[in-house]
């Protein structure tokens, strides 16, 4: 019996979707993909008699209803989901009804739009002695947050942060950052992470959600917040001359 697929497609660029996920796209009978958010270039390779599903207009179960019919015919079927499927993904509750109907399936991880934002800014989360923790979170909205990880809660660590699915409450997530992190801490905003319209807004707390509302930014977008953002840093031992590990002596010479 065949099994179900579920490919992380990437922040948006149809180059960033990996190896593995574009040949099993290439193999599949069917696809459903998150067409809301996953553009069809990743996909436009599939075989010509794919089948093809956008998920953006089903129910959980409707999408289920379409794996199990194929996989009970012996077809491939593929699950594309934006980003990595590990992240504000949903896979699970789609994964749990197919072990009830005891259907095998598979996770290929992608590259999650946190990190394209990243890339994008051209920023390291974990800078040495500026933040070697990374949280990724959301503030509460119609889907609500643990009070034990509220915004403010975690912002008591002062971590380098990502928060997703947010940016349309921009105002809140200032408020609610500024209890921890003063407001001269840089902020920014990508839109779009790796599409052709990418936009970014950079700023501080203090002025980021002016900035963010003058660029017409209301959905799709990462706001990344921390000192990791600023322009201070130290060296990494990694690389450091001095430093000695299993591969590199410390006497060094030049």
């Amino acid at each position: 019996m065949e099994k179900v697929y579920f490919i992380g497609a990437g922040p948006g660029d149809p180059e960033l979707l990996t190896l593995k996920g574009h040949r099993l796209i290439g193999e599949a009978d069917v696809i459903i993909f998150a067409g809301s958010l996953v553009p069809e270039e990743v996909i436009s390779h599939h075989k010509k008699e794919a089948l093809i599903y956008n998920s953006a207009k089903l129910s959980l179960e409707e999408i289920v209803e379409i794996m199990v019919d194929a996989i009970q015919s012996g077809k491939r079927v593929v699950r594309v989901h934006t980003g990595d499927p590990a992240i504000f993904g949903a896979h699970r509750e789609q994964m749990d009804l197919l072990d009830s109907y005891g259907i095998e399936y598979e996770v290929v991880p992608g590259v999650s739009s946190f990190l394209a934002s990243a890339a994008a800014l051209k920023k390291e989360f974990t800078l040495p002695e500026i933040s070697q923790t990374v949280i990724c979170t959301r503030i509460a909205g119609r889907t609500p947050v643990p009070e034990k990880e509220s915004l403010e809660s975690l912002a008591t660590h002062r971590a380098s942060m990502a928060i997703f699915l947010s940016v349309h409450m921009i105002g809140d997530v200032v408020k609610s950052l500024a209890t921890s992190y003063p407001m001269a801490t840089p902020i920014a905003v990508v839109q779009r992470a790796s599409w052709a319209d990418e936009k970014i807004v950079v700023g501080t707390l203090e002025t980021i959600e002016s900035k963010v509302k003058k660029a017409g930014i209301s959905k799709t977008a990462q706001i990344l917040v921390g000192d990791f953002l600023g322009n201070k840093c130290k060296k990494s031992k990694l690389y450091d001359k001095t430093f000695t590990h299993e591969f590199r002596e410390g006497d060094y010479k030049k």
